[in-house]
């Protein structure tokens, strides 16, 4: 597994665990909004998790860029669908979104490097 890739996810499930390990319950139902929106309803998943990656960008959350960028991935979101995802963010948010766009395409070339290497 690509070093990026792996750290994210491990340090991700790591601080997930001790923030829902304190219980509090206004957390933990905001989390289990935010994985609620994203499953299948009027729009299916794939285009929940396409939003999310816009919106993320333009917000410039790294963390939330790679998490919705894993999500795509998983659910076959193609390159060219992923670079118009990468446009409309780049439109709306302004030109302060290119870096975050580097380094989504970095973190994609490293998901696409994880299942080179499984096949």
């Amino acid at each position: 597994m690509n070093k990026k890739v792996k750290e994210f996810r491990e340090y991700r499930e790591k601080m997930n665990e001790k923030i829902l390990a304190a219980d509090n319950k206004v957390i933990k139902r905001i989390y289990n909004i935010d994985t609620n929106t994203y499953v299948d309803g009027a729009l299916p998943a794939k285009v929940k998790e396409m939003l999310g990656l816009a919106t993320s960008m333009v917000l410039r959350c790294d963390d939330c860029i790679k998490y919705h960028l894993e999500k795509c991935f998983e659910l076959g979101v193609t390159t060219p669908e992923l670079f118009e995802i990468f446009s409309v963010a780049n439109l709306v948010g302004g030109t302060i979104v290119i870096p975050h766009t580097r380094g989504a395409v970095e973190y994609w070339e490293a998901l696409s490097e994880d299942k080179t290497e499984e096949n």
